[in-house]
């Protein structure tokens, strides 16, 4: 390692010394020259540069010293490599290996937060080790471990590895771990004890028996042991208590949610068993507005508020309206999760976004979500407290029209195979009195393009014929309820008696058999279409 460089304060302090002692020289043997007025416009200088850097030092200071912790972190966290990583998981009860790429985004974006959390964890006297390998640089090591992709966390207990299932901030590794290398929960016995926890905790599940043993705490322990996200902490005494949770009523038992947001306080008020207590937990840890991020996108997916509204929107809009989409929310708490989403985000915004063919807009949009039936909403008028909170009762009461994306209505004019949209496939397809064969299609599908051309060959061979229309619809940007593919190109022919039931074609058919379905199937062909053998030009058919 190099020298560490020599603070730049005293750099200038001593600089400024020896002009001074120049000066005093001078002064003493003779009258001020140029020379004299150069080394005082220097000293000037340095000392407007000392000035600054006193000014700028807090920051300086600040970064250095972030710099600093983070560099004791990483050192903290053990490099493994071939040689000693056999003996680093067998000679520890407990090691947390972290699997990563130097070329991995995601890896980069962790290992701050890992080494974030091994600090905490040494601090705190944790037993668990953590540890890191570059499995690119160490493959046959990776192999040995079960690492597979990047960035992988597994936990080694006795060497034997189990899969990380928390979270990726450092507080949730922190959690995690402790949760799994020693007691589920944290024992508080004192007011001190409290107010220092609450200073280092955001959220928290907090529990009052006035003894540590019984049916009550049993199941408290369960839910602590089987709950991988939260800190759950008890106490004894309503005084220490009420530090966590000042609304607390004295009881024999009592369990609250704390959280760092203007909901912070939720009690729970059911019967104290495991299950219950999770679910409380489940449909209460959100923030009134969970603003989305690619850390918690996971846990939002997949949380059982089944109703689900999300807001994309400027991220400046948001300062200016959390306050009244807070309000609106507080009035569904723990029945709808409202969700913020920053438009600007592709990776969060666009794929939403795209079920509801606005992956392109800039403009504030909210929709809705009912996972129970994978139904989606659109809420088409303009945000306003009012018409959100009608909105989320609609969604709540099942009133709600589902939103099914359709492009602009095409003009069809002299076109010999139709084009079908969302909102035109009721009129053209299901209403009408002719028989309809559609193309169901996507832009990526790689094999509508042959499929697309027959349709055309058809649709040129039959165009006399009045009762049957060729068509084509593109599923990937319209929709419609009675349009429920997943496998494309798909051929579809609607007879004229009988909408209900489409008839499904072979897209691997040839021309000849599909002509012969026609003919089959299609009243009035033999008077229009004369059989392709009789034809005096060559026909494809």
């Amino acid at each position: 390692m190099s020298k560490a460089k020599p603070p730049s304060r005293f750099i200038y302090f001593t600089v400024t010394l020896l002009l001074l002692f120049c000066c005093f020289v001078s002064a003493m043997s003779s009258e001020p020259d140029v020379d004299d007025e150069d080394d005082l416009k220097a000293y000037e200088e340095l000392l407007a540069l000392d000035e600054e850097e006193e000014q700028q030092g807090p920051q300086v200071k600040s970064a250095e010293a972030e710099a600093e912790v983070l560099s004791k972190a990483q050192r903290i966290v053990i490099e493994l490599n071939t040689d000693n990583t056999k003996r680093v998981i067998n000679d520890n009860e407990f090691v947390l290996v972290l699997g990563y790429a130097p070329w991995c985004v995601r890896s980069a974006d962790l290992m701050p937060r890992f080494a974030e959390a091994a600090t905490a964890l040494k601090e705190m006297g944790s037993p668990l080790l953590l540890a890191k390998l570059d499995a690119e640089r160490y493959p046959k090591a990776a192999s040995s471990l079960g690492i597979k992709g990047f960035p992988t966390l597994l936990l080694f207990v006795n060497g034997t590895s189990q899969a990380y299932t928390g979270g990726f901030s450092a507080e949730d590794i922190m959690i995690w771990s402790r949760k799994k290398t020693g007691s589920p929960t944290i024992r508080l016995a004192s007011v001190a004890e409290a107010e220092e926890f609450l200073k280092k905790n955001d959220m928290f599940v907090i529990g009052l028996f006035e003894r540590f043993e019984g049916p009550y705490y049993e199941e408290f322990v369960k839910a602590a042991t089987a709950d991988n996200e939260i800190q759950f902490v008890e106490a004894s005494t309503t005084e220490v208590a009420k530090v966590l949770f000042p609304d607390i009523k004295p009881k024999n038992h009592f369990l609250g949610l704390v959280k760092s947001e203007p909901e912070k306080y939720s009690s729970f008020e059911d019967s104290f068993e495991k299950d219950k207590i999770l679910q409380f937990l489940e449909y209460n840890k959100f923030p009134l507005v969970t603003i989305l991020t690619e850390h918690n996108s996971m846990k939002v997916y997949s949380s059982p508020i089944k109703f689900q509204v999300f807001i994309f929107a400027e991220a400046n809009y948001l300062k200016n309206v959390i306050l009244p989409l807070q309000d609106v929310a507080r009035k569904f708490k723990s029945k709808i999760l409202f969700v913020y989403v920053d438009i600007a985000e592709d990776n969060l915004a666009k794929p939403f976004l795209t079920l509801f063919g606005l992956e392109e807009s800039d403009d504030t949009v909210v929709t809705a979500f009912d996972n129970r039936i994978n139904s989606k909403y659109l809420l088409e008028s303009d945000l306003t407290p009012k018409s959100l909170e009608e909105f989320c009762s609609g969604l709540l009461n099942g009133t709600l029209s589902p939103y099914f994306k359709s492009e602009p209505i095409p003009n069809n004019k002299g076109a010999i195979v139709q084009t079908i949209v969302g909102r035109t496939f009721d009129d053209l397809v299901l209403s009408s009195p002719r028989d309809v064969l559609l193309e169901v299609h996507t832009p990526w599908c790689l094999n509508c393009e042959t499929t697309n051309k027959q349709i055309e060959k058809l649709a040129k061979h039959f165009k006399k014929l009045d009762n049957l229309i060729f068509a084509k619809i593109d599923a990937s940007s319209n929709e419609h309820p009675k349009l429920q593919i997943n496998d494309y190109p798909t051929l579809l022919f609607y007879p004229s008696g009988n909408k209900s039931n489409p008839i499904k074609l072979s897209t691997k058919s040839s021309l000849k058999d599909l002509a012969a379905f026609i003919n089959k199937n299609v009243k009035g062909v033999e008077d229009k279409v004369k059989p392709p053998e009789e034809k005096a030009t060559k026909d494809e058919l």
